[in-house]
């Protein structure tokens, strides 16, 4: 099989392509823009990608291609309808990155409570000789053991991330789509929530969730977490809300458009953490990803469904 990776960076910089290497004639693309596509797609069978557009237009110039599979869980950068008319089998990876992304909002969590980065910085610059005492913070540090946690979106990350709040001493209300026993709706959970942490996935229903009425919501001082997608929330409302102080911190790992605007009013909120999307990336992620996508090929070679999401 003729294989060809569209984008391997970031997914895929650094790792060992051994195993995909055996599976066929391989060709790897840092990087492919919409007018290297065609080129890129003539003689291709099976395709890797990760945030690489295929419409269906792409289809009509691909006669020769018959997998795609995404390097990731989410795989709306394909069009799905388009590749089966084509007769083109889509598959994605689930749940590769679970470990690592709840340990990102943790750590995110942690850094707006303990502000760790900060200080550690403040004593590298010297700060803590010119002030001259033993201990000092630049900011409040926040106790998390008593404080309530709003979860929304309560599945594998969710539910993991409520584990070591609970561990931490905090109170876990899971929010989900359908209210089950031990769940609560977002009008029941968000006043009485000091922390709000998204890990919902998005939808119609969840375009724009956090918008100015979500904030209302909230007690003065709460704070907000965004390791879900960009668009969950209205980043003018929480730039807002971060401006006023009715919202004492905001971290997220994603954002509306990434890389972000020059504009972006998250950019210069006060009390605010942006990561680089990152938060799905570590070592063991990306391998569990790379092994998967081998897996998904594999078994397509092989005459077996696996990870389909156009059948």
């Amino acid at each position: 099989m003729k294989i060809t990776v569209l984008d391997a960076s970031p997914a895929l910089a650094g790792l060992n392509l051994t195993e995909l290497e055996r599976l066929g004639e391989l060709t790897v693309h840092a990087h492919t823009t919409l007018e290297e596509l065609p080129g890129r797609l003539a003689e291709a069978q099976v395709v890797v990608l990760n945030k690489v557009r295929l419409s269906v237009e792409a289809f009509a110039v691909a006669p020769a291609l018959k997998l795609v599979t995404v390097l990731a869980t989410g795989h709306d950068v394909v069009d799905g309808a388009a590749a089966r008319a084509a007769g083109v089998t889509l598959c994605n990876v689930a749940g590769y990155s679970t470990a690592s992304t709840a340990q990102h909002a943790v750590a995110l969590l942690l850094e707006l409570s303990n502000q760790v980065g900060r200080h550690a910085a403040s004593v590298a610059a010297g700060a803590w000789q010119t002030r001259g005492i033993w201990s000092w913070a630049e900011t409040p540090l926040v106790e998390l053991s008593g404080k309530t946690l709003v979860v929304v979106g309560y599945g594998a990350i969710g539910s993991r991330i409520g584990q070591v709040a609970e561990a931490l001493g905090m109170r876990v209300l899971p929010v989900t789509k359908t209210q089950r026993a031990g769940t609560y709706s977002l009008e029941q959970a968000l006043p009485q929530a000091d922390v709000v942490l998204l890990q919902c996935p998005l939808t119609p229903a969840t375009n724009a969730l956090v918008n100015a009425a979500f904030l209302a919501a909230l007690r003065p001082g709460a704070l907000l977490i965004n390791c879900a997608r960009g668009p969950v929330v209205d980043e003018a409302a929480v730039a807002a809300a971060l401006h006023s102080g009715h919202l004492a911190g905001f971290a997220t790992d994603v954002l509306s458009t990434e890389p972000p605007a020059p504009d972006n009013p998250l950019l210069s909120a006060p009390n605010t953490l942006i990561t680089p999307h990152n938060a799905w990336a570590t070592g063991a992620s990306r391998e569990r990803l790379l092994a998967e996508t081998c897996a998904n090929i594999r078994a397509f070679r092989d005459g077996a469904a696996r990870n389909v999401v156009n059948a």
